[in-house]
């Protein structure tokens, strides 16, 4: 079974849920105070997972509020984000598809039972949410199918000019997710630390090479 990463934003859900089930008015709303207090309670240090990660930032305490940004914050969480993708440092953008297969294949890193918080120890978990390859035939559907990404986008040489807005926006996707959909469930994997450049770019050659099997069958 592929694991979810153990985000600090993931692991409020449940307690948000409970939160935000309780209807205004009936006087059964936690003050926050509380809330913290209860939210605290219901975790403990283990391993690698420590009690920060129920720090939330301001983005993401805006985006788990019991009302969704409005449209003016939503555009200005997205800028944010936008502002903090960091091209590859070579200006290379793809790697080994092959490698990327592994990672997307890979499920594991950042829960308590991991045994180091070095990218090296992580996979990207991209099957769990989203159809890749034509030979894996367990995904999961919470995102798009990415299958035939490049192709379905006119991208025959990653390298040409003209490719250069969609290698560079699959980037930023990847590094932030929130850069163009705020507040979403795709991990930052850039961003939080989660993959390193290298293997950014291996998922990168994975979802763009025209060689890989996401573009070549």
């Amino acid at each position: 079974m592929r694991s979810m990463f153990a985000t600090g934003g993931s692991l409020l859900i449940g307690a948000l849920l409970l939160t935000g089930c309780q209807s205004p008015g009936t006087g059964n709303e936690a003050s926050e105070a509380e809330f913290q207090a209860m939210l605290k309670s219901s975790f403990r240090e283990e391993g690698i997972a420590g009690l920060d990660r129920l720090q939330q930032t301001p983005e993401q305490a805006a985006c788990s509020s019991r009302t969704p940004p409005d449209p003016t914050l939503h555009a200005e969480l997205e800028a944010q984000a936008l502002a903090t993708v960091k091209p590859p440092s070579d200006g290379q953008y793809l790697g080994d598809w092959r490698e990327g297969e592994k990672l997307a294949q890979n499920g594991r890193g950042m829960t308590w039972s991991d045994k180091s918080t070095a990218t090296s120890a992580n996979g990207a978990s991209c099957y769990n949410c989203h159809q890749i390859g034509p030979g894996e035939i367990s995904f999961g559907s919470i995102g798009p199918s990415l299958y035939h990404y490049g192709k379905l986008r006119g991208v025959s040489d990653p390298k040409d000019p003209a490719a250069a807005p969609i290698v560079q926006y699959t980037w930023a996707k990847l590094y932030n997710a929130w850069a163009y959909n705020a507040c979403s469930n795709m991990p930052r994997f850039g961003h939080k630390n989660l993959l390193d450049e290298g293997q950014l770019k291996n998922v990168m050659a994975l979802l763009l090479d025209p060689q890989s099997p996401v573009n070549a069958k």
